[in-house]
C-alpha cells in the first residue's frame, strides 16, 4: 500500500475515529489536571498538538511522521524544561494523549512501510520517548514532598514492562492490519487477474465465432467450386459473388470486433452475426437461411412460449450458428439439419441436431474443437447445461438449455 496517494477525503474517511479518541483523551486530560498547573500547562500542548496531528496525518507518509514525532517530542521536553513546566506523568512522562496518539503512529508505520523504514521509525519514535522519560519535567518533583519523591522518580521495572506492552500492542496490531490489507490485495488480484481472463474468453470466443462462420464458409464455397470448375466452369463462376460477399461480411464483422478493443465504437457483440433483436425467432430464420444459402440442409422449429431476454437471445443466435457451422464442416453427407428451439417453463431448449458423417479429420479451415469449448462456456456462464454427442440413429447433436432471466457475457 502506498500511503503517500491517500487522498484527503479518504485520509478523513479512514482517520476520524483517530481524531475523535484524541479529541476525547485530551478533554478528559485538561479536565483533570491539577489546578496549580492550570497556567503551566500550555507549554505542554504544543508538543501534545503536533504529536497528535502526525499520527493523524501519518498515513500519508508513516516513515517521514514517526521521524518528525519523534523530534517534536525532543523539542517539547526542551520546551518544557525552559519554561519549567511539568506533567502529570501517565507513562514515561508522556501525557494520555500523546501515549495514545504515539501507539496509533507506531501501528499506522508498521501497517504502510517496509520492514527496514518501520524499524528505524520505531526507533526514532522510542528514542523521543527516552528522552522525554529522561528530561522532561514531572509534576511529582515540584509538588511532592522530598521524603516521598523517591517513590516517583525515574521509572522502574513494571513501567519498563507497561511500556515494552503498550509497544507490542502497537507493532501487533500494525501486523495485523499489514496481514489483513496484503491478503486483501492478493484477492483483488486475484479478482482482476479472473477478470482479464474472462475477458480474454469471452474476446476468444467471438473471434472464433467471426472466423469460423465466415471463413469456413468461403473455404467451403471455394473447395465446392474447384471440385466443378473442370466439369462445370459456369456453375463454379456463381460460387464466386458468395464468397465474395462471406468475404466482404468477414471484414466488416472483424472491423467491428477490433473497434470494440480499441474503444472507438460502442461494444455491440454479436454485431458480426445476426444482431439480437426483440424477434427471436426471426432472427433464428435469419441464420438459418444464411445456412440454407451456404448449401446447408437446415430446417427450423421454433416454440417461443415465453419471452427471451435481447441477451439471452445473443447466447442462442451464437450457439445455433456455431453448431450450424460445425454441422457444416463435419457432417459429411448430411442430408437434414434440424434446429429445434423451445422456450417454456423457465428455459429455453436448443437441439441442433444432423444425419451426416462426422469427419475423423479436421477440414481446411477447422477450429481444432474450440467451437465445443465456446458453446460449453456460454452455457456455463449463464447457468446453463451443454452436451454434444453422437445422435441416436447416427449423425451428430447439440444440446443445450439455458435459464431465461439470466444476464448473457
Amino acid at each position: 500500500m502506498n500511503s503517500t496517494y491517500l487522498g484527503w477525503r479518504a485520509l478523513g474517511r479512514r482517520q476520524w475515529p483517530l481524531v475523535l479518541a484524541l479529541l476525547v483523551l485530551l478533554g478528559v486530560e485538561l479536565m483533570t489536571w491539577p489546578t496549580a498547573l492550570h497556567a503551566e500547562r500550555l507549554w505542554v500542548l504544543p508538543g501534545v498538538l503536533v504529536v497528535s496531528a502526525l499520527a493523524v496525518l501519518s498515513p500519508r507518509r508513516p516513515f517521514d511522521a514517526s521521524l518528525s514525532a519523534g523530534a517534536a517530542l525532543v523539542v517539547s521536553t526542551a520546551l518544557c524544561r525552559v519554561m519549567n513546566a511539568p506533567v502529570v506523568d501517565s507513562l514515561w512522562g508522556l501525557t494520555p494523549t500523546e501515549l495514545g496518539a504515539l501507539m496509533a503512529l507506531v501501528a499506522i508505520l508498521v501497517r504502510q512501510e517496509s520492514a527496514w523504514r518501520a524499524v528505524f521509525g520505531v526507533v526514532a519514535v522510542v528514542v523521543g520517548v527516552g528522552v522525554v522519560c529522561a528530561f522532561r519535567p514531572s509534576y511529582f518533583d515540584r509538588f511532592v514532598p522530598a521524603e516521598f519523591s523517591g517513590a516517583y522518580a525515574g521509572f522502574d521495572l513494571s513501567e519498563l514492562l507497561n511500556g515494552g506492552a503498550l509497544l507490542v500492542v502497537s507493532l501487533g496490531t500494525g501486523l495485523y492490519f499489514r496481514a489483513r490489507d496484503r491478503d486483501r490485495a492478493r484477492a483483488v488480484a486475484a479478482e482482476v487477474a479472473k477478470a482479464q481472463q474472462d475477458e480474454r474468453m469471452a474476446l476468444a470466443r467471438e473471434l472464433h465465432d467471426v472466423v469460423a462462420h465466415y471463413v469456413t464458409g468461403i473455404v467451403v464455397h471455394a473447395q465446392g467450386a474447384q471440385a466443378i470448375a473442370e466439369v462445370n466452369p459456369a456453375a463454379a463462376g456463381e460460387v464466386l459473388p458468395v464468397i465474395a460477399t462471406s468475404g466482404t461480411e468477414a471484414l466488416a464483422a472483424m472491423r467491428r470486433l477490433v473497434g470494440t478493443l480499441r474503444g472507438t465504437e460502442p461494444a455491440a457483440p454479436g454485431e458480426d452475426a445476426p444482431a439480437p433483436h426483440d424477434d427471436l425467432a426471426a432472427d433464428l430464420r435469419a441464420t438459418v437461411e444464411r445456412a440454407r444459402g451456404a448449401g446447408q440442409p437446415a430446417e427450423l422449429t421454433v416454440d417461443l412460449a415465453e419471452p427471451v431476454p435481447r441477451e439471452l437471445s445473443r447466447s442462442v443466435l451464437r450457439i445455433v450458428q456455431e453448431s450450424l457451422t460445425n454441422s457444416g464442416k463435419h457432417a459429411v453427407g448430411a442430408t437434414r439439419v434440424d434446429v429445434v428451439v423451445t422456450a417454456r417453463d423457465g428455459k429455453v431448449d436448443l437441439r441442433i441436431t444432423d444425419n451426416g458423417r462426422g469427419q475423423q479429420h479436421d477440414p481446411a479451415g477447422g477450429s481444432g474443437g474450440y467451437g465445443l469449448v465456446g458453446m460449453r462456456e456460454r452455457a456455463a456462464l449463464l447457468g446453463g447445461r451443454f452436451d454434444a454427442g453422437a445422435a441416436t440413429g447416427g449423425g451428430w447433436q447439440v444440446h443445450v438449455e439455458l435459464p431465461i432471466g439470466q444476464r448473457a457475457p
